[in-house]
């Protein structure tokens, strides 16, 4: 069937005056546009049909065709009614990797990177009736952010990549505002003194004031007046009474948000006003080595969660099915995920936020280590980072994962400085999080903490090969655990990818695999389940994360399967995966 992703595409930052442009575009692929200044014109039909915002090469595109075009167009026609005196933003939540966009055959911008959004104002060339093209480029290049996305034999599936997502592959929609707008709305707390110390960029730095009022389950509690200076400003709220503020912290299982208001206005005249939200918690080490959540040290039970949908590849088929999978984790014992690979849909996190469910957010790896990957992968993180600034269920970064992109990391010291480098430019976009610099092995000295990966096939030996004082000569999965020069500085120490457990549910597919031997039956996946959280439990480690939450592809290793739903008893994995 048909799925269409009509709600509002952004729970921070959200307007009340918008519409969707989701759904049915016209498109085709670029070998088929001769004349480009034609198809930017919006003069050319393209043949195909296409659901946005799912990429061609899944099902819910209406295309699903997998084989590889680098280049895609994309057109569609809309209607706006009272556009008196309106300013208007045309906005994208994510378009793999680089595109170019003219509304009625202007040029109205262009953007790089295929997880970020991005907005234009398009107020200057909004009409009545309107035509969009959209173009857009996604080669095999592997210096830029590709995330899980195969780049070999164009794009075909491989090991533990997956086949592509090209083209527009999150929500487009357009917003209404007058004069001026929000651009930008950070939001960082302090519940010790009731604050939150606000960033506000403004679109075009006419705004003169900014009305704040801050709401707790519908009621104000806090708030003020700001006067305005530019673009880019910054100022301190009282939010409430800070007994008030520490008596409802956010926190796994008790997930108290405050909702905020921000009105600007020009000359007195409301321009414009956006909502968003935030949570007072905080996430630190402390000087024992503990990773403390709001000052008590907090074990992180965490699944692996790669954000990969049967009909929508990298894009969910409805916002829901997020609440769906956080459910399912708790349900099954977790309190957090770490969602692999990409910068998921505004949707996961405001799921997470609500429902208390601790997060890792993972920079998608590049995988050829130069100049150019450098300043691609440098220039998305940064971004990403301010993304997920205002959920509280976001508690660690993941610059660099098992030494994708820097691949002679362990001896290499360039590639050395550049993981350090991205560790130092997370902490300064953002000091109020955890770091894992390079997780499963080869760290460099400036890491938050410390990841180990390893898939062995039973945890009998977990307690003896990790001891605390032989974690510099370690060797997890035959590569070392630190970076030559490097070494352990005493940083919390997390599994943080282990078990992997095949389990086939139907027939069976001779590419089909986990890390680890199948099960043949439920009975021996739940004893190897067990066996792995027994011995895990055990250990001085403070959390750990299982792979994976749901089968992806050609991997069968999902506790969920590829539909997510669940393949065992709920309440058994949850027993093992608590310890109980």
């Amino acid at each position: 069937g048909m799925h269409f992703r009509n709600e509002y595409p952004r729970p921070q930052l959200k307007r009340d005056e918008w519409m969707t442009l989701n759904g049915n575009w016209q498109f085709c692929f670029g070998e088929e546009v001769s004349d480009k200044i034609a198809a930017a014109d919006g003069k050319t039909e393209f043949p195909l049909n296409i659901n946005v915002p799912f990429s061609y090469q899944y099902p819910a595109s209406g295309i699903g065709a997998k084989d590889y075009h680098p280049e895609m167009w994309y057109k569609r026609t809309f209607t706006v009614e009272n556009t008196n005196k309106r300013g208007a933003l045309l906005c994208f939540n994510a378009v793999d990797y680089e595109c170019e966009v003219w509304l009625n055959g202007a040029y109205v911008g262009g953007h790089k990177g295929g997880f970020t959004a991005f907005t234009f104002d398009v107020s200057a060339y909004i009409k009545k009736e309107n035509t969009l093209v959209v173009y857009c480029r996604d080669t095999m290049e592997d210096t830029v952010a590709r995330g899980k996305q195969s780049w070999k034999e164009n794009g075909k599936p491989f090991g533990c990549w997956y086949t592509p997502n090209s083209g527009i592959w999150q929500s487009v929609w357009v917003e209404f505002f007058d004069k001026d707008c929000a651009d930008y709305i950070g939001l960082t707390s302090n519940a010790e003194r009731g604050t939150v110390e606000v960033e506000l960029d403004t679109k075009n730095g006419l705004a003169d004031n900014a009305v704040i009022d801050v709401y707790f389950a519908g009621k104000k509690v806090g708030g003020g007046v700001f006067a305005l200076d530019g673009v880019h400003n910054k100022f301190t709220v009282t939010a409430c009474d800070s007994d008030f503020a520490k008596s409802h912290m956010w926190n796994v299982n008790e997930p108290n948000l405050f909702d905020v208001d921000v009105k600007l206005e020009v000359n007195g005249e409301t321009a414009d006003l956006t909502h968003a939200y935030f949570g007072f918690r905080t996430i630190e080490i402390s000087e024992e080595g503990r990773i403390l959540l709001n000052g008590k040290p907090v074990y992180q039970r965490l699944i692996l969660d790669q954000g990969y949908f049967a009909e929508g590849g990298l894009t969910a088929e409805s916002a829901e099915m997020f609440g769906c999978d956080i459910e399912l984790s708790i349900e099954m014992g977790y309190n957090g995920a770490r969602k692999h690979q990409k910068l998921e849909d505004p949707y996961f996190y405001y799921y997470a936020d609500k429902a208390g469910f601790l997060v890792w957010c993972e920079m998608p790896s590049a995988y050829r280590f130069d100049i150019n990957e450098q300043i691609n992968l440098a220039n998305e993180w940064q971004k990403i980072v301010r993304t997920v600034k205002n959920n509280p269920s976001v508690i660690c970064f993941v610059p660099l994962n098992e030494s994708w992109g820097v691949g002679e990391i362990a001896e290499n010291n360039a590639q050395q400085l550049y993981a350090s480098a991205m560790y130092y430019l997370t902490k300064a976009a953002d000091g109020t999080r955890l770091v894992s610099t390079n997780d499963g092995w080869e760290y460099v000295d400036q890491t938050d903490l410390i990841g180990i990966h390893d898939y062995s096939y039973d945890g009998n030996r977990f307690a003896e090969k990790y001891r605390a004082d032989a974690l510099n000569e370690l060797v997890p999965a035959g590569r070392r655990l630190f970076a030559k020069g490097h070494v352990y500085h005493g940083q919390p120490v997390l599994f943080t990818e282990f078990g992997g457990i095949a389990m086939q549910r139907d027939a069976t597919n001779n590419e089909d695999w986990g890390y680890n031997s199948k099960a043949n039956s439920d009975e021996e996946f739940y004893a190897r389940y067990e066996n792995l959280m027994t011995n895990l439990h055990k250990m001085w480690f403070q959390g750990f994360c299982y792979t994976q939450l749901t089968d992806v592809q050609q991997e069968i290793n999902g506790l969920l399967d590829v539909n997510h739903k669940p393949k065992f008893d709920l309440s058994i994995i949850r027993k093992m995966t608590k310890g109980e």
